[in-house]
């Protein structure tokens, strides 16, 4: 009964279920890992913000990046403002759209720079059009920032791009931008969120991204549920399979009876006539007989005596 489960049409079904049912499986714990991972991040982003401040020279060394345990912790330092040395970072996003963020070295009292990213501005009406940049403030300021480490294509997603204008960059590679300051730089760099004394006219403060774990997880309970689908459906089939067998099987005897002999009981042909034995050659004899009865009866009379001749005389 079983041979119905290997026929080829189901032993491909099998091989379909094979490579569907582990495949479901892996894409669903890869999504959960996936939402592990940024919620651990963020996770991560709220505890680091929520710290309390510390000096960035505690987090922070030059030629060295930030530790990914350390991003978004709240770092301060006091210095000047470098804004010979600032920069513009392309397509940044802010509250009016796609613009430029204001990257300006803080020349520190210890020394090194800490390179901070002020805020955010509009994009210029045209290409060759210059961004109107607040300027930084004059004098030894205080600034609060979050710690960032070193932007790259790899954890960014953003190419960098040939020909951009004169002190406009894609990504704050801290690395590269080192090398063309005069004094030392800090690993990574700030995002300001406060700053003493305050700005009349300041970029506008990069806001923290929204801690958000995405949908990963409802990807992963999706995927599992088409797993379990994807059994069940193969059981079914099997099962309905297995049933269709047995009903052939419980049918094949009386379809084979009824297709017997057309003569005889059970069968559809017409039985022998009554009164006869075996056939239509009993009814010829009898009529045969019927038939020679007067013939023997003329014999009889032929063979009567006829008078003799002489009695009339």
């Amino acid at each position: 009964m079983l041979r119905v489960l290997l026929t080829p049409r189901m032993l491909a079904f099998h091989a379909l279920v094979a490579l569907v049912v582990p495949s479901f499986v892996w894409l669903g714990f890869w999504q959960w890992g996936r939402w592990e991972d940024k919620a651990a991040a963020a996770a991560l982003q709220e505890a680091n913000i929520a710290a309390d401040p510390v000096p960035v020279r505690e987090l922070a060394a030059p030629g060295e990046d930030v530790p990914p345990e350390d991003r978004w912790r709240r770092v301060t330092a006091t210095g000047r403002y470098d804004t010979e040395h600032e920069l513009l970072v392309r397509n940044r996003d802010g509250s009016a759209g796609v613009g430029l963020h204001v990257l300006t070295p803080l020349v520190t009292d210890d020394g090194p720079a800490l390179l901070v990213n002020r805020g955010w501005i509009a994009q210029p009406p045209s290409a060759t059009a210059e961004p109107e940049v607040p300027p930084a403030p004059e004098g030894e300021v205080t600034v609060t920032g979050r710690l960032q480490y070193s932007e790259t294509p790899e954890n960014t997603g953003i190419r960098v791009r040939e020909g951009l204008p004169e002190g406009q960059i894609m990504i704050v590679d801290v690395d590269t931008i080192a090398e063309d300051l005069p004094y030392p730089v800090y690993g990574g760099y700030a995002e300001l969120t406060e700053q003493r004394p305050e700005s009349a006219d300041a970029p506008e403060p990069v806001a923290a991204p929204e801690v958000n774990t995405g949908m990963n997880l409802s990807y992963a309970v999706q995927w599992w549920v088409f797993t379990v689908i994807a059994i069940g459906g193969w059981i079914f089939l099997m099962r309905r399979e297995v049933k269709d067998a047995r009903d052939g099987s419980a049918e094949a005897p009386g379809t084979s009876g009824g297709s017997g002999g057309s003569d005889g009981p059970g069968g559809g042909g017409p039985g022998p006539e009554p009164g006869g034995s075996g056939g239509g050659t009993p009814a010829a004899a009898e009529g045969t007989s019927e038939r020679s009865a007067p013939a023997e009866d003329a014999a009889a009379g032929t063979a009567e005596p006829r008078p003799h001749s002489g009695a009339r005389r």
